[in-house]
């Protein structure tokens, strides 16, 4: 025994169960990953959250390859301008590689009071697409987040994301094809008080910049509506709803919506631990809506060789109580190759119109 009672964040219990382990390191059918973050390759982007120097493309690719990755969508085109980034400057940066990146741009929803807002979005978005560009990221800096007066995002109460200004973004996407991955919540624990009730305290405690539970913020609550707002408006807008529909906490919420909504598809982007700890219900969810759900990882170019093992483990084994970075355990769901290729790269293949390889 300690001389003392273990703190919280020394408690690292090691579990005693003996059960069925397989480890996969790679998808059994090779994936197309819509959810990646590649701004690092061609900016400072990322560079000083991650704590990381600028990576070497080759290497980045050559590690996406070795995980079993075919093709991978990179959110952060932006906008000229961006963080010195030009879109051109993207497409050069990554056309050695051929078709391997599939870009997305993003809007600056900040100059949405500017006279010229509507003009300025609708000529970006048709020169991107000319361009070659084949989505629109929007990021949860709309609604959730503001600019403090360092110049850094933080949580906050920025316009909302079913505000009637930005129905130029969804009606160009929907006259371009070009569909909307966007990111409208954060789990609903870092909605609620941080205190012994919350589920994710200590990582709250960590990472207090995550903490939207507070007064004169958006309510989680809130957020579902403005998303069912912005589904229900734009029925001719396709939209990738991020990180399991935002709430994977509540399949059954999500479910309603992807059966009100045809045009809503969600990504699994950062939320197997959320998916892995209800595998009855999450099996259930994935059968039914196989057809909605793309594969996705919130990757950036470090250190996915021991990220994306967990995805497929979760995908494609029927293995008990393995961990990725939670308290909680994760279970597997087994997923027949049919719903796999479906998951990993036909729905990709689907929304974002490319040519499929079968």
């Amino acid at each position: 025994m300690n001389e003392r009672p273990l703190y919280l964040h020394e408690y690292h219990p090691k579990p005693e169960l003996v059960v069925e382990s397989h480890q996969v390191l790679t998808p059994k059918f090779p994936a197309i990953d819509v959810h990646g973050h590649f701004g690092a390759l061609y900016s400072d982007l990322w560079l000083e959250e991650m704590n990381q120097k600028r990576p070497n493309p080759d290497d980045v690719v050559a590690m996406f390859k070795r995980c079993g990755i075919k093709r991978i969508v990179n959110l952060d085109g932006f906008w000229d301008g961006f963080m010195g980034i030009t879109r051109e400057k993207v497409l050069e940066t990554l056309k050695p590689y051929g078709d391997f990146f599939i870009n997305f741009v993003s809007v600056n929803t900040n100059a949405v009071n500017e006279p010229d807002f509507e003009k300025s979005v609708r000529e970006h978005l048709v020169s991107s697409k000319a361009m070659g560009f084949k989505g629109i990221k929007l990021f949860k800096h709309v609604s959730i987040m503001v600019l403090d007066r360092e110049g850094k995002f933080v949580p906050g109460r920025n316009i909302r994301i079913d505000d009637p200004r930005l129905k130029v973004i969804w009606d160009t996407a929907a006259e371009l094809s070009m569909p909307v991955l966007i990111h409208i919540a954060d789990p609903v624990a870092f909605f609620r008080p941080v205190d012994r009730h919350n589920e994710r305290y200590e990582e709250l405690l960590h990472h207090p910049e995550w903490q939207f539970g507070k007064p004169g913020l958006y309510t989680f609550e809130e957020l579902m509506e403005m998303q069912e707002n912005l589904l229900s408006s734009n029925p001719n807008t396709t939209f990738i709803v991020a990180h399991a529909g935002s709430y994977p906490e509540n399949l059954g919420f999500v479910g309603k919506c992807l059966d009100k909504y045809p045009n809503m598809y969600i990504d699994i982007a950062e939320r197997i631990n959320e998916l892995g700890r209800q595998p009855y219900t999450c099996r259930k969810f994935f059968y039914k809506y196989q057809d909605r759900i793309l594969f996705g990882s919130d990757a950036f170019p470090w250190s996915m060789d021991w990220r994306y093992p967990v995805y497929y483990r979760f995908l494609e084994t029927w293995d008990e109580y393995f961990f990725q970075y939670s308290r909680w355990g994760l279970y597997g769901i087994g997923l027949e190759d049919d719903i796999l290729k479906k998951i990993y790269y036909k729905n990709a293949e689907k929304v974002l119109m490319l040519e499929g390889d079968e």
